[in-house]
C-alpha cells in the first residue's frame, strides 16, 4: 500500500493485521501535531498518538512483540510505551 504522509516524510513503518503504525520526520511536524499514528488498509488514520506534552514530537520507534505494544522516544527526552489498539500512553518516563 502506498502510504501518504500528513506532514513530513515517513520515517519508520510497522505492518500489523489490525493497522500500518507510521511514525513521521519529526523535522517540520507541526509541534501541535503528532507524527505517530495508525491507519487502516484504506488509509483512514485509526488513531492518532497521544503525546506526554503538547510540545514533544516522537523520535524513535519500536514494537514489542511480546506484549503487543510499541515503545517510544521523544523529542523531549522521554519514554513512552503505547498500547498498539489506541495509541494511548501506558506509561512514561524522563530519561535526560
Amino acid at each position: 500500500m502506498q502510504i501518504t504522509p500528513l506532514y513530513t516524510s515517513v520515517e519508520k513503518q510497522i505492518d500489523l493485521k489490525v493497522g500500518t503504525i507510521i511514525l513521521e520526520n519529526p523535522n517540520g511536524c507541526p509541534i501541535n501535531e503528532t507524527n505517530l499514528y495508525m491507519i487502516n488498509s484504506e488509509g483512514d488514520i485509526v488513531w492518532k498518538a497521544e503525546k506526554p506534552a503538547l510540545n514533544t514530537l516522537f523520535t524513535k520507534l519500536k514494537l514489542n512483540e511480546e506484549d503487543m505494544s510499541l515503545s517510544t522516544f521523544t523529542n523531549g527526552g522521554q519514554f513512552c510505551e503505547l498500547e498498539i489498539e489506541t495509541g494511548k500512553i501506558i506509561s512514561s518516563s524522563n530519561f535526560m
